[in-house]
């Protein structure tokens, strides 16, 4: 069983950079296609980097990442009760999901030629996932409460 956890915890550590990677270099890919809208040859290269990078990376590699840590949660035995740390983690990936949709929607928006973000705008959300991602390892690390 320990050695479950171990693989288990392993293969949620590799998932959660590949997926931390996605996060921080799809807005990036944003920005540039925000400020290159009117050159069709650069666009269409954008668009084809999103669509892979969110089918290819981040889609795989966010669902590995929450399907192992509700596997860490199981064997780890952090179900019962449930402490307090664990809980604001869950929410801040809550969070984290919901920047990913986010993402999601506005790379559709790219694919239909209908994003009106700026490059400026993209830079902004773009800190979302740091913020996000320390407070999550504090909180896992540190488990302070």
């Amino acid at each position: 069983m320990a050695d479950t956890y171990l693989w288990l915890k392993a293969v949620h550590i590799l998932a959660v950079i590949a997926w931390m990677a996605g996060l921080f270099y799809l807005p990036r890919l944003f920005v540039y296609h925000a400020e290159n809208s009117g050159v069709p040859q650069v666009v269409g290269t954008f668009k084809i980097m999103e669509r892979r990078l969110l089918k290819a990376i981040m889609r795989p590699a966010g669902l590995v990442a929450v399907v192992s840590g509700l596997g860490l949660i199981w064997l780890g035995s952090w179900h019962s009760p449930v402490p307090a740390w664990l809980w604001l983690k869950l929410a801040l990936v809550l969070g984290m999901l919901g920047y990913h949709g986010a993402l999601e929607r506005h790379s559709a928006r790219f694919g239909d030629d209908k994003e009106t973000a700026s490059g400026r705008y993209f830079r902004i959300i773009n800190e979302i996932p740091t913020l996000l991602l320390i407070a999550i390892v504090v909180l896992v690390v540190l488990k302070p409460f």
